[in-house]
């Protein structure tokens, strides 16, 4: 008798965790039939199971989940899921795939590693925050120190900056935001480890 069966890779179970994490819906569409798609899905943690889907319907299930209001990211790698990474808001390649869908993916990832995939999903998001924050100090501090080095406080309050002042404190302005930048090497991802395999315990010494 011989048997075969789909087996996830060892990080699978990991990323679907680690997006779980990050409050990610994690779908699986697959032309698979229901029953395996449903053993690996269960075997994962993964949400919702489309399974049984043509390779001409992978891009209208993405877009039936957008109108319902989702964002969605899509994972491919085959030419049948490049009209699906062009539908969905971010598309996601595997590097090892193929040329077609790394020309149509918005991220291509270098190794074909599903926790890749959480790492950066976790990147962009830290990215973005930090965008937020610097974008945020920049209005702040130029909606208070232009008025001052325009002289607007100074028959008032008597505030002024002299255009020395003025441009070293721009410049320290400059300095906090590429320094709040760099703290993004600090971002914790998620582990890119498969587990390992418990090691085998010693064998105890058998009197005589």
């Amino acid at each position: 008798m011989i048997a075969l069966a789909d087996a996830p890779r060892p990080t699978s179970a990991a990323a679907v965790a680690a997006m779980h994490q990050a409050d990610v819906r994690v779908v699986m569409l697959t032309g698979d039939n229901e029953v395996t798609a449903r053993r690996i899905a269960d075997k994962l943690g993964i949400d919702t199971v489309i399974a049984e889907v043509l390779p001409s319907e992978k891009a209208s299930r993405i877009a039936s989940l957008q109108a319902d209001g989702r964002r969605v990211a899509m994972v491919g790698d085959g030419v049948n899921d490049a009209p699906a990474l062009a539908t969905a808001d971010l598309g996601i390649a595997i590097g090892a795939g193929t040329d077609v869908a790394i020309e149509t993916a918005d991220v291509v990832l270098m190794r074909s590693d599903p926790m890749d995939v959480a790492v950066a999903l976790r990147i962009g998001k830290g990215t973005v925050r930090k965008m937020r924050q610097n974008l945020g100090w920049a209005i702040g501090y130029n909606t208070v120190a232009l008025p001052i080095a325009a002289g607007v406080f100074y028959g008032s309050l008597g505030l002024m900056l002299s255009p020395e002042i003025a441009a070293i404190t721009m410049s320290g302005s400059s300095v906090i935001v590429a320094a709040n930048a760099l703290l993004l090497r600090r971002l914790r991802l998620p582990a890119q480890t498969a587990p390992t395999a418990p090691t085998p315990a010693a064998s105890r010494p058998t009197s005589r």
